[in-house]
């Protein structure tokens, strides 16, 4: 099994323009942002990247425009899931083609689908394409969880299944991933908080929307933990944790937006129907960056 893709991987938010069209200037520089703090790879039209108030050619655009950009200096993962096994097969066939290094693919979240009509929508996209894939398990949305023993028959049926971000919030679940399934399939938590908790387990590493707002110092925990300097890691969660727990305590992507207008890199407004976060947790989190010198130095 390829163990190339691991770290920290950024959950790239998608910056809007004020008439809600996608700044594609400030995307790159958010790109920019991640790869010069470090990041092991950005993900594309993912959930902090507001992908399901997108257009089929919205999503490739902003696709293609994070290959230009990122121009090998990192993986690019894309988020290729859809309401239709249609449409994910033909998202996915263009990811391929523009330039991804790996498909992440969430299951369709608005009809509730079965597991056996999950598994199957799983198993057609990924036999559609030669690279990787990633599954994309976020129970909250879709109603379907993948369970760990499910997931490792999945990737032993199916060659290019190799990752998974498990975005449950189950640390119990994780570590049966990266326990009883480690062989045939890396572990990917998406749930920011748990990044020193989960490396320390051993996954793979952490898909994280707040990598948008602190790369290098998410980075630099996990170097940390790989060094098996856990006092370092540790004391540098600490410093950090408090932003933390303000943006994953609040809406998250309202949020996320809130502290990187609050670092000198403004990245618009959530689209609509999402609103910005009310004025008390803004001001909250434009505090706490304020205290992490590095962070309210701004973006390139």
């Amino acid at each position: 099994m390829s163990s190339q893709l691991s770290g920290v991987l950024t959950a790239l938010a998608t910056p809007f323009a004020p008439d809600g069209e996608i700044d594609e200037k400030t995307l790159r520089r958010l790109v920019d942002r991640s790869v010069d703090g470090g990041v092991d790879g950005v993900v594309a039209c993912g959930s902090t990247g507001e992908f399901a108030a997108m257009s089929g050619t919205e999503r490739r655009h902003l696709l293609e425009t994070v290959v230009d950009q990122t121009a090998g200096r990192v993986p690019v993962i894309a988020q290729t899931g859809a309401l239709s096994t249609r449409e994910a097969v033909a998202l996915s066939r263009h990811a391929q083609s523009a330039g991804a290094s790996v498909l992440m693919v969430v299951a369709p979240y608005y009809e509730p689908l079965t597991l056996e009509e999950t598994l199957r929508y799983l198993r057609t996209v990924a036999d559609a394409v030669d690279i990787p894939v990633m599954l994309y398990n976020l129970p909250g949305a879709t109603g379907v969880n993948l369970s760990p023993d499910t997931v490792g028959q999945l990737a032993r049926e199916v060659d290019n299944i190799r990752y998974i971000k498990d975005t449950s919030a189950d640390m119990a679940q994780a570590g049966q991933l990266i326990h009883r399934h480690g062989d045939v399939i890396s572990t990917f938590v998406g749930w920011d908080s748990l990044l020193l908790t989960a490396v320390s387990e051993g996954a793979a590493g952490v898909m994280a929307g707040t990598a948008n707002v602190m790369p290098a110092e998410l980075v630099s925990i996990h170097r940390a933990l790989r060094a098996g300097d856990l006092g370092r890691a540790r004391a540098e969660w600490a410093r950090i944790y408090p932003l933390m727990d303000a943006i994953m305590s609040a809406p998250f992507i309202p949020a996320i937006k809130a502290a990187l207008d609050a670092t000198g890199f403004p990245a618009g407004a959530p689209r609509e129907p999402l609103l910005g976060l009310d004025a008390a947790t803004t001001a909250r989190i434009s505090a706490l960056v304020q205290e992490l010198p590095r962070l309210s130095e701004g973006g390139n």
